[in-house]
C-alpha cells in the first residue's frame, strides 16, 4: 500500500463519453446498454448450448465456451462502469478501483489472445492430422492449455498493474477515456514511465505476438493441407470450419495492435477510444453471432435449446391438468 501513498491523487475522473451533448450521451448510454445485454445474453446462450448438447462436448467447443465466458467478463469489466457513470452522474473512480479495472482488463485481453491461438491449433490438428485428432487433443491437454493460459495472463496482468502502482500521480487526474487503460494512465503520471513503456513493448509484445504468430503458422499449414486435397469441395468444407475463427481473429488483432503496440507518446485520445470500444465492447458482442451464424452445430444446439424450453412449460401445464 506504500505505492499508493506516493500519489497525491486518491481518484481519477473518467471523461469517456461525458464531453458529448446530453442528447448524444443518452443515445450512447442506450447503445452501450443494448450492446452489453446482447453480449451477455449471446455468450451465455453459447455456453448453455454447448453444455447441454453432448454432441458439442469436443475440444473445439470446449475452447469456444471458455472464450464466451472470457468475453462476458471482458465486457463486464468496462461497460457497467460506463452505465453507472451516466446513471449516477459520478465520473470518479478510486485509485485502487482504477488499478483493479486495469488488472482485469489485462487478464481478459490476454485470455482472448491465448484462446484464439489454442483454437487455431485445434483446427490445425483437426484438418492436418485428422486420424490422430482424438489422441492428440485429449481432455487433459485441453484443460492444461486453458489453465496455462490463465496462469500466464494473470502473471502478465500482475506485472503491468504492479508497475503502474509504483508510479506517482500528482497533477491532472482526468482520464479522457471510458475506462482505466494503460496508455492514458501513463500520460497522467509525473514519474518516469520508461520501465512501463519498456515492459509493454517487450513482455507485452512477446506475450501478444507469440500467439498471433502461432495462429498465422497454423492457418498457413491448414491452407497448404486444404490445397493438397484432391476434392475441392472436401477441401473448402474443411476450411469453412475455420471461417468464424478467422473473422474473430481479424476483429481482435486489427484493433488491439493499433492500440498497444506503439509508444505512449504516439497515441491520440480519439483514436485510442475508438479502438478500445471495438475490442472491449463491440468484439465480445459480435463473437457469439459470428460463431452461431456460421456454425451449423451451434445453430442446431440453439434450436434444440429453445425448443426444449418452449416444450417444458407446455408439458408442465398438461401434467397439472
Amino acid at each position: 500500500m506504500s505505492s499508493i501513498n506516493q500519489s497525491s491523487l486518491t481518484e481519477f475522473l473518467l471523461l469517456g463519453l461525458s464531453r458529448q451533448p446530453k442528447e448524444q450521451q443518452q443515445l450512447l448510454f442506450l447503445l452501450f446498454l443494448i450492446i452489453y445485454l446482447a453480449t451477455v445474453l449471446g455468450n451465455l446462450l453459447i455456453i448453455l448450448a454447448i453444455s447441454t448438447d453432448s454432441r458439442l462436448h469436443t475440444p473445439m467447443y470446449f475452447f469456444l465456451s471458455n472464450l464466451s465466458f472470457v468475453d462476458v467478463c471482458f465486457s463486464s469489466t468496462t461497460v457497467p462502469k460506463v452505465l453507472a457513470i451516466h446513471i449516477l452522474r459520478n465520473q470518479a473512480i478510486s485509485f485502487s478501483g482504477c488499478l483493479t479495472q486495469l488488472y482485469f482488463l489485462c487478464v481478459f485481453a490476454e485470455m482472448d489472445n491465448f484462446l484464439l491461438a489454442v483454437m487455431a491449433y485445434d483446427r490445425f490438428v483437426a484438418i492436418c492430422h485428422p486420424l490422430h485428432y482424438t489422441t492428440k487433443m485429449t481432455h487433459r491437454l485441453c484443460v492444461l492449455l486453458v489453465m496455462g493460459s490463465w496462469l500466464v495472463a494473470t502473471l502478465q496482468a500482475l506485472l503491468h498493474t504492479l508497475l503502474m502502482a509504483q508510479l506517482s500521480f500528482c497533477g491532472d487526474n482526468i482520464i479522457p477515456h471510458f475506462f482505466c487503460d494503460v496508455t492514458p494512465l501513463l500520460k497522467l503520471s509525473c514519474s518516469d514511465t520508461h520501465l512501463n513503456d519498456l515492459m509493454i513493448l517487450t513482455v507485452g509484445n512477446v506475450i501478444m505476438v507469440t500467439p498471433f504468430v502461432c495462429i498465422l503458422i497454423s492457418y498457413l499449414r491448414i491452407t497448404c493441407a486444404v490445397l493438397r486435397v484432391s476434392s475441392s469441395k472436401g477441401g473448402w468444407k474443411s476450411f469453412s470450419t475455420c471461417g468464424s475463427h478467422l473473422a474473430v481473429v481479424c476483429l481482435f488483432y486489427g484493433t488491439i495492435i493499433s492500440l498497444y503496440f506503439n509508444p505512449s507518446s504516439s497515441h491520440s485520445a480519439g483514436r485510442d477510444m475508438a479502438a478500445a470500444m471495438m475490442f472491449t465492447v463491440v468484439t465480445p458482442m459480435l463473437n457469439p453471432f459470428i460463431y452461431s451464424l456460421r456454425n451449423r452445430d451451434i445453430k442446431c444446439a440453439l434450436r434444440k435449446l429453445f425448443t426444449m424450453n418452449l416444450h417444458l412449460p407446455i408439458s408442465i401445464r398438461i401434467s397439472h391438468t
